[in-house]
């Protein structure tokens, strides 16, 4: 059963200038391994942390580091989502979440399903 869905949309070259005009947000926004990927990369990151809060119903009290999008050895995105995301996840009945995500045309994506 569906809990949630959420997407997100954001324009990259704006998200990399916010970053560089700011670059305390890398650790307000992801985690030490999240922070390696490229711009591009990062942008479709936040998008999937932006979809997870809508998944859940945008409530507040979230932090983007609630969500992390991982991948495994061939690229493939997964989150893993913890603390005040993970809890209200659990309350709600949340088992599984499917992400996608994707950047063209300086544009970064992200979908994302809650499922439970």
């Amino acid at each position: 059963m569906i809990i949630g869905i959420g997407v997100d949309l954001v324009d990259v070259a704006r998200f990399a200038a916010t970053i560089e005009r700011t670059p305390g947000l890398l650790a307000r926004l992801f985690t030490a391994d999240e922070q390696a990927e490229p711009v591009h990369s990062l942008a479709a990151r936040f998008a999937a942390k932006e979809a997870v809060a809508k998944a859940l119903g945008a409530p507040a009290g979230l932090s983007h580091l609630d969500a992390e999008v991982r991948k495994d050895p061939e690229g493939r995105p997964s989150l893993h989502v913890v603390g005040r995301a993970g809890e209200l996840a659990d309350s709600l009945g949340v088992v599984t979440w499917h992400v996608s995500l994707s950047h063209d045309g300086g544009f970064a994506l992200a979908y994302v399903i809650a499922e439970g």
